[in-house]
């Protein structure tokens, strides 16, 4: 593959089985950048490696990380790689909270610096954006929040050693809360997670998610792949057909479905052509695993977020997290 190859936009057409059902990617754009020259070494980074992913309730819900580790796993990547989600709800990059939110957001930057000391990862995967507009119109202050916030993860990330992986925002889907009535005009008094910005997507989201991919160059980032387009692509495609089809509930968190194109499109970014068949069974391990080690981690690292239950004794999970992905390494064997 030829850099200026990598660099232009990738046309996908892939049938693939992900879980227990199958999705047809029909003819939507990946658009993927990265900062060296093959894609065939950026999944060389993560060989044996320690990964870590960073980010708000999208990542924290865990499927698209559950996917990526499942298909790298069926794909023979070396077994003392270690993936570990450490997505938190309500985050943000920026420390920015709306006035109506039940409780300051809790922002990375108040625990990324411990993350990396106890976890020492090799690899760090980040996806921030969706909360840092905190759904309110346009505004350059918060836009430069969020730069701000960013550009502290990448220096920080740097400073521990670690290479760092950028994503751009999912994007928001305005048609479920369009259809609840519970969008606000750009003239409201009130603007939340709850009454969302009627244009949040295309005015707010896009931006950011163009502002992150112009950091393909940036010194310090190994890469950036876009997940804001493939995902609105494939939506747009899907309402051809159906046009009331969507993958959120909310037009914020991404079904299974949705998360199914965001991890097709980072393993696209590793340098994978092919996804591979696996059973329900090695996922559902792995998926386990994931869920052990977040909460664990969570806990072990800290955090200002209310209402998370504490994860097990981080040794304890561990333990049982080897345990896991022995059976699920076991299990794409047989």
């Amino acid at each position: 593959m030829s850099v200026q190859q990598t660099l232009n936009l990738v046309q996908a057409h892939s049938m693939y089985h992900l879980s227990t059902f199958k999705v047809l990617v029909t003819a939507f754009l990946v658009s993927v950048s990265w900062s060296i020259a093959q894609a065939d070494d950026l999944i060389k980074i993560l060989d044996g490696k320690k990964v870590l992913f960073m980010g708000d309730s999208i990542t924290a819900a865990g499927h698209y990380v559950t996917v990526i580790e499942t298909q790298l796993r069926a794909s023979g990547i070396d077994p003392k790689t270690e993936f570990i989600n450490l997505g938190l709800p309500s985050e943000t990059c920026s420390g920015l909270s709306e006035p109506d939110h039940p409780f300051p957001r809790p922002n990375v930057q108040e625990r990324l610096e411990r993350a990396l000391a106890k976890i020492k990862p090799d690899v760090v995967f980040a996806c921030y954006g969706m909360n840092d507009g905190i759904y309110h119109p346009f505004s350059d202050e918060r836009f430069q929040g969020y730069q701000t916030g960013v550009k502290k993860i990448i220096a920080k990330t740097k400073a521990a050693g670690a290479k760092l992986i950028l994503m751009s925002p999912p994007p928001f889907d305005p048609l479920p809360l369009r259809k609840k009535g519970k969008l606000a005009a750009k003239d409201a008094n009130q603007f939340a997670y709850f009454v969302i910005y009627e244009n949040y997507d295309d005015e707010v989201l896009k931006p950011y998610a163009d502002w992150v991919m112009t950091l393909k160059d940036h010194d310090d980032v190994e890469a950036v792949i876009d997940l804001h387009g493939p995902v609105n692509a494939y939506v747009t495609q899907q309402r051809k057909s159906d046009p009331q089809f969507t993958m959120s509930g909310d037009g914020v968190h991404l079904n299974k479905q949705g998360h199914d194109i965001m991890a097709d499109t980072i393993l696209k970014a590793l340098g994978m052509s092919e996804l591979n068949e696996v059973s329900p069974e090695v996922q559902s391990l792995i998926s386990q695993r994931q869920k052990v080690l977040h909460d664990a981690w969570l806990s072990e690292v800290g955090h200002l977020r209310p209402g998370v239950k504490a994860g097990m004794p981080i040794e304890e999970a561990k333990q049982k997290a080897e345990e896991l992905k022995d059976k699920a390494i076991k299990a794409l064997s047989e």
